[in-house]
């Protein structure tokens, strides 16, 4: 699992870190019952505070994303399928989001901007 951190960005590390989680397990980079990196070894390889890391983690637990486990490292949790779904659709509506905006900026109507979309999606299927 790679995740990298831009402190630069505006972005909360914390939430830059728990946006590549949820994205590595939607994709399926991250399978569940993976264990992800402690706490202290991620701080250490980011640069970042533990807590930092601390709070993703808690974060995603909430969310049914992680499990945690005392004295364990955490895990990828289980997930139903139909919720593995709603994640990966979510995830490819947060980075289509933008990209509405900037077809509707240019003046193209919704058909073609779909009709671009396939286009691409066709080409590197091959």
């Amino acid at each position: 699992m790679i995740l990298v951190v831009d402190t630069h960005s505006g972005i909360p590390v914390y939430r830059q870190l728990m946006e590549q989680i949820r994205f590595h397990v939607a994709s399926g980079l991250l399978s569940p019952g993976d264990e992800i990196p402690s706490t202290r070894s991620l701080s250490a390889k980011l640069g970042v505070n533990p807590m930092t890391i601390s709070k993703a983690f808690a974060l995603l637990e909430e969310e049914g994303v992680l499990e945690r486990r005392p004295g364990l490292p955490s895990v990828v949790r289980r997930r139903q399928d139909d919720r593995l779904k709603a994640t990966r659709i979510k995830q490819l509506e947060d980075a289509l989001r933008p990209i509405a905006t900037k077809a509707l900026q240019l003046g193209l109507d919704p058909e073609e901007a779909v009709g671009v979309l396939r286009r691409l999606l066709e080409t590197n299927e091959r």
